[in-house]
Formats: structure tokens, C-alpha cells, sequence
């Protein structure tokens, strides 16, 4: 007998804010719960139960419109997961991202002494986003999720963040995003370079094979199959800080431009530097189809067109020569800015809080999620820089440089500030479909 080439995912059990992309464009609410009452949040569950979308519904009423729901640690021991089944979570997951703080790089002003409150307490339990192409469809979705949270006096909502992706697609530094996503085996949906293999669905969803061939599942198996776990962190950008840094350190407008690119991998309408070395191509960039469609080993592999150091390189280094292998490391990230956009050409801070709720989803928070963020965002050995750090959200105590091969000499922009702070995170579960209904029907 053949042996299949992948194992088919249950879609139809599987959260569809795990594995489907987003709409353009679109707006979004992050909402946390405390349950204070343990019978009333198993009714929680059960009512959410009837409103999270499946991956195997691409059609909702509402459009492109879907309610996720994410239970912490501390979320699922309130619903009183039995013990033995909680000793089976990822270790990150258990520990929570306040108490993984220094491995993430989230120290000084990111440190969980200055989170906003109470992002990283155990007074986080549950996490529900509702997703749509517009405002008006979006408080839609959250009417619709309204009954299962209202008239529960032992859940309380203690948090909401509203958010939106504009009509660019850009983030609040200006650059078009949401451009990379991976292939996932057996989900349906293209990923978004048609250079890269499919990845094994076990690197994003629970209960499958990964690429090493192993299977990671919470147990009992109903409560972790078609599972998986996200990291949630609001972002906070310097975005004046960072404009006047790119005007200081350029020698006019364009050479501003080009050290933007650099520093990002990519000219900020989305073309990569991969395909567009010299100068911005919006039409490149905006082009599902071809503006993520490359490698850097065969044309790149020294950096001179797209630095090794930059964050897109860094986030995803593909195909190029660096210390491991990139597919053990891969995400789907995900994120949705806040706040106003600064003005155009404003170099001062106006004092609003602006930035960016980020997301990844992922089956292995270790070598996916706090790899990423400990070796390769806050680090540089994996690529012969040293401890040569992210320019755009490396974490520091002080300034760090970044190095832009080109010859016949190098270019060093030194002495770059923070430009991303923390201001706060959970690593939350996003359980299957049944398993919610499981734990709605949990017995003391």
C-alpha cells in the first residue's frame, strides 16, 4: 500500500483565522476575557463554539469575516483543564511571554514592567478577534459573538483594541505589508512565493506530521488535535523617530528612500529589492503573484542587493547559506496596525500611540516564534554579523548598527534607536473546533 505524501487536514475543525489569509482591506478588534466563574466560562465556550468560523467555511455570511477565539494558560486552567492534560502544552505556552520576556528581547522600555495593563497578568484568560473587510462588517461579527459573552456575570471583558489595515496595505513606518505567507500541506490555499515547497501541516497545526516528522499534540487528543498556538504583541512604533532618522542619515530624498528599502529588504510599495535593486516599481509591489517571487542564494548570497542583516532577510532567510535550516522556522505572521497614521512629512511625535497588533501562528512556539525573535531578529551570528541586531525592531538596551554591503566600500548607518517597543503579549492556544465544545463541557 502507497503511503500518502501528506496527511489531509481536518478543515472543518480547524479555527479559520488559523490558516486563511486576510482581506484587503480590513479591520479588526482584539477583545480579552477574565473568567471569574468557572461554570460561566465553560458556557463561554460553548456559546463561541456556535460562532467561530471554520477553515472549511470560505464563504461566510458576512464575506470575508471571521471570529477566532485563544485561551491562555491561565485561561485554560480557569476552565479547569485537569492538570495532567495541562502538563502536556508547549513549555513557552505554560510559562507565558511575560516570563520569556529576556529570551524575546523585551527588556528596559519593553520590559513587562511597562506593559499596558493587564497584557502579560494572569488576569488574560481569553482572547476573541473578530476580523472584516470594514468597520460596518466588523461590528457586525462582534454583534453576532456579542450573545455568547453577554449576560455572563463570571466573564468579564477587560480589554479591546481596535485596529485597521489601510486601503495601501501599509504598516504606520509606511511600508506595504501582509506580503509573505507560507504554504501549508493540505490547507488549499496557495502560499505566496511559488519558489518555496509546501510546508508540512504539522508546523502550523497540532496533531499532524511536521517536517521533522514528528507530531506535537496537547493531550487528551480532542482537547489538541487541529489546535495550534499564536503569539499576540501590541507594538508600539516610533514612527517620527524614524523618519527623522532616515533624513539625518540620507543625503537627499531618494538616498532616504533607498536606506528605507535596505533596512526593510523591500521599497515601501512592497517591491523587493530581490526584483527591483535600484529604485520602487508600485506595480511590482502590489502584484500578488510576482512581489514575493524570489530566492537569494543563486543572485544574492553575499547581500549586496538585499542585506543580510535586513528584516525581511532575517524573518525569512529562504534559500540563502545561513547557520540551520530556514524551514524549521517559518511562521504565518500576521499583523494589523493601530492608532492614526502620523501625517506625511511629520518628524515630531504627536503623541499618539500607533503601531502594530502582530500575530503569529504556529504548531512550535520554540524553534518558530522565539527562535526568530531571539536569533535571528536580536542577533546575528546565524549570518556571520555578529550580534548585529534588526534595524526596524531589534531589541537593545542602546543604539546598534546596521551594515549595507555595496562596493567598493560598505555603508554603516550607526547608532539607530529603538524603534519598536513592547508594549505587551500573551501566548494563547487557539484550540480546534471540538475542543471547544470539550471544554464547554468540562465537570469539576
Amino acid at each position: 500500500m502507497s503511503t500518502p505524501t501528506h496527511a489531509a487536514l481536518e478543515l472543518d475543525d480547524i479555527q479559520r483565522g488559523v490558516l486563511s489569509p486576510r482581506p484587503t482591506p480590513y479591520a479588526a478588534t482584539y477583545i480579552l476575557f477574565r473568567i471569574d466563574d468557572r461554570a460561566h466560562g465553560r458556557e463561554l465556550m460553548r456559546r463561541v463554539r456556535a460562532v467561530v468560523t471554520s477553515a472549511a467555511d470560505t464563504t461566510s455570511p458576512l464575506g470575508d469575516t471571521w471570529v477566532s477565539v485563544a485561551l491562555t494558560f491561565c485561561g485554560l486552567k480557569a476552565l479547569g483543564v485537569p492538570p495532567q492534560a495541562l502538563e502536556t502544552f508547549a513549555w513557552e505556552f505554560r510559562q507565558g511571554m511575560a516570563a520569556r520576556a529576556v529570551a524575546l528581547g523585551d527588556v528596559g522600555d519593553s520590559s513587562p514592567e511597562h506593559w499596558e495593563a493587564p497584557l502579560g497578568t494572569p488576569d488574560v484568560h481569553v482572547v476573541l478577534t473578530a476580523l472584516a473587510p470594514d468597520s460596518a462588517r466588523l461590528q457586525a461579527a462582534i454583534d453576532r459573538a456579542r450573545p455568547a459573552f453577554q449576560h455572563l456575570s463570571g466573564v468579564s471583558a477587560i480589554w479591546r483594541q481596535d485596529c485597521q489595515a489601510l486601503p495601501t496595505e501599509t504598516e504606520p513606518f509606511g511600508y506595504r505589508d501582509g506580503i509573505s505567507h507560507p504554504a501549508v500541506e493540505g490547507s488549499g490555499i496557495a502560499g505566496s512565493n511559488p519558489l518555496e515547497a509546501p510546508l508540512k501541516a504539522g508546523e502550523f497545526v497540532l496533531g499532524y506530521p511536521d517536517e521533522l516528522g514528528g507530531v506535537q499534540a496537547p493531550q487528551p487528543e480532542i482537547l489538541g488535535r487541529n489546535g495550534t498556538y499564536a503569539a499576540f504583541r501590541k507594538l508600539h512604533q516610533r514612527v517620527a523617530a524614524f523618519r527623522r532618522y532616515l533624513k539625518d542619515n540620507a543625503t537627499g530624498p531618494e538616498d532616504e528612500e533607498l536606506l528605507a528599502a535596505k533596512i526593510m529588504g523591500r521599497w515601501r510599495g512592497g517591491a523587493p529589492l530581490a526584483l527591483s535593486p535600484s529604485c520602487d516599481d508600485p506595480v511590482l509591489g502590489a502584484d500578488p503573484r510576482r512581489n514575493n517571487a524570489f530566492l537569494y542564494e543563486h543572485d544574492d548570497p553575499a547581500g549586496f542587493i538585499t542585506p543580510g542583516g535586513c528584516h525581511i532577510r532575517r524573518g525569512n532567510p529562504r534559500d540563502a547559506a545561513v547557520a540551520g535550516e530556514p524551514r524549521l522556522h517559518r511562521m504565518i505572521r500576521r499583523g494589523t496596525a493601530y492608532g492614526p497614521p502620523l501625517p506625511d512629512g511629520m518628524l515630531e511625535d504627536d503623541g499618539a500611540d500607533r503601531g502594530l497588533m502582530f500575530a503569529f501562528i504556529g504548531a512550535h512556539l520554540g524553534r518558530q516564534f522565539e527562535f526568530v525573535q531571539s536569533e535571528w531578529m536580536n542577533d546575528g551570528v546565524f549570518f556571520g554579523a555578529g550580534n548585529a541586531r534588526d534595524p526596524l525592531i531589534g531589541s537593545s538596551d542602546g543604539p546598534d548598527d546596521f551594515t549595507i554591503p555595496q562596493r567598493p566600500l560598505r555603508r554603516r548607518l550607526r547608532a539607530l534607536p529603538r524603534f519598536v517597543i513592547t508594549r505587551g503579549g500573551e501566548y494563547c492556544f487557539l484550540p480546534g473546533l471540538n475542543a471547544l465544545s470539550w471544554l464547554g463541557d468540562l465537570h469539576s
